[in-house]
């Protein structure tokens, strides 16, 4: 009988800097409380990313002090204190830079690892 593979190997751990970029991407909509953020990555993936609560707050607190994005408490949807956290004009910006410079850098890895029918 085949065995059945674990879930979490087929999720993905995610760099600092990527992280901090699909934070950014997923507050472009709205504000949104930490849990949101991590569950937004998971779903909009397909399950692939899986976000560690301990480096999604890290990330949180950086982007605050970087000015990227800001934070207020609110009550969240089952009805629990959170924080909610949005992107700001200096943040819309960094989206935008950080976007192109991952597309960048994902297109030259592209190019050497070339088409998926030559992997051996």
């Amino acid at each position: 009988m085949p065995t059945r593979r674990n879930e979490d190997d087929d999720r993905l751990a995610l760099m600092q800097g990527t992280l901090d970029l699909l934070i950014l991407r997923t507050l472009l909509p709205g504000r949104c409380h930490g849990q949101g953020i991590a569950r937004a990555i998971q779903r909009t993936s397909e399950e692939v990313l899986f976000v560690d609560h301990g480096s999604l707050y890290l990330a949180l607190q950086r982007l605050e002090d970087k000015g990227w994005i800001g934070a207020k408490w609110g009550i969240s949807e089952n009805n629990r204190k959170a924080r909610f956290y949005s992107l700001t004009p200096k943040g819309r910006a960094q989206l935008v830079e950080k976007t192109s410079q991952w597309r960048r850098m994902a297109h030259a890895i592209g190019l050497i690892l070339g088409p998926e029918n030559q992997e051996g």
